[in-house]
């Protein structure tokens, strides 16, 4: 839902909302990736295959890692549109932050195929017949390195980022007057950051707009540390333990944990973003007819607004020319007689 009502919805197609798609394909993989794995359990066997216990594999750590990241792009543009405004107009653009998608994906592919050559099916014997399972390929020993490696890389590292970026974000934001483009009429001073200050009554409906977004953004980050915690705390301890903790209620919770932070963000933009709203109702159809003919927005046009809220540049041209014709014309001289 969240991929289609981007890309179906011109308004939109946002900076910040490229990087809730690249997210919301990443839960995706997570979840189908996941959750295929299940059906071999009820079974008791592995019934993917060889290629399947590869590519599954590989599927599920690229999901995970990729989430990360696009959470952790998402939050440096942020904190860029709004504690910089100035270098925001050239930095926090949609093609841009598609070619920093691509380049995200692209690496973390590349990172992941490790996964290629590190599992491998293998059978089991019991009493009551051999098994066909998938799993590492050498001792779990030898895979410290990578987990801690992935430990740092894909949580540490992010959420510390994100605390640092949200903790600046909320001292312009949220007690600081609201930076904004020197191209709009209405400013003030220049102060730290290259962010600007403004006085006008318009920028309380961009300084809503902003808030509201980036507690949107920030319940996402908060919500990924917790519900990741989990499983990452028993990776770190069981790389140290020898026989590892598997009890098989924790092992349950960490699992739930992973499957409900990849479905709960389309819930929290639903809650949290009127925008998401009318654009996941009128993807199923849900508007009235009345709806047909939306009412303008009443928040002002200025850099931020642009970045979020994209509008046809035509249409401003077509209202300063119309303003010019609306001016009185100026009064016609009379001719000196001869």
């Amino acid at each position: 839902m969240v991929v289609l009502v981007v890309l179906r919805t011109k308004h939109m197609v946002t900076p910040t909302n490229c990087y809730l798609v690249s997210l919301a394909v990443a839960d995706l993989i997570v979840l189908l990736a996941a959750g295929l794995p299940n059906i071999s359990e009820v079974v008791a066997s592995w019934v993917y295959g060889y290629a399947g216990c590869l590519c599954i594999t590989y599927l599920q750590y690229l999901g995970i890692n990729i989430s990360a990241w696009s959470i952790t792009a998402f939050t440096v543009e942020r904190y860029i549109a709004i504690c910089h405004a100035i270098k925001a107009q050239l930095l926090c653009t949609v093609s841009r932050a598609k070619r920093i998608i691509a380049s995200l994906w692209l690496f973390t592919s590349l990172y992941c195929l490790m996964w290629f050559f590190l599992v491998d099916t293998t059978q089991v014997t019991f009493s009551d017949g051999a098994q066909v399972s998938c799993g590492y390929r050498v001792s779990r020993s030898l895979y410290m390195p990578i987990y801690f490696l992935d430990f740092a890389v894909f949580y540490v590292i992010p959420l510390g980022l994100a605390t640092v970026l949200y903790g600046l974000i909320a001292r312009i934001l949220f007690m600081s007057p609201l930076p904004a483009t020197p191209q709009h009429p209405c400013l003030g001073s220049m102060h730290q950051g290259g962010s600007l200050k403004l006085s006008c009554r318009g920028n309380k409906g961009v300084l809503s707009s902003r808030k509201q977004v980036t507690k949107m953004l920030a319940v996402v980050v908060v919500l990924f540390a917790l519900l990741w915690m989990p499983y990452r705390t028993l990776v770190v301890v069981n790389s140290f333990m020898d026989p590892p903790y598997l009890n098989i209620w924790f092992l349950l919770f960490c699992r739930m944990c992973i499957y409900l932070n990849s479905a709960i963000n389309p819930i929290i933009y639903n809650l949290m973003s009127q925008k998401f709203r009318a654009a996941f109702r009128k993807l199923w159809n849900c508007e009235e007819k009345s709806a047909e003919n939306p009412a303008p927005y009443t928040t002002p046009v200025y850099y931020s607004v642009t970045k979020d809220y994209p509008h046809d540049s035509s249409d401003h041209n077509v209202t300063e020319q119309e303003d010019l014709n609306s001016l009185p014309a100026p009064a016609k001289k009379n001719k000196p007689a001869k």
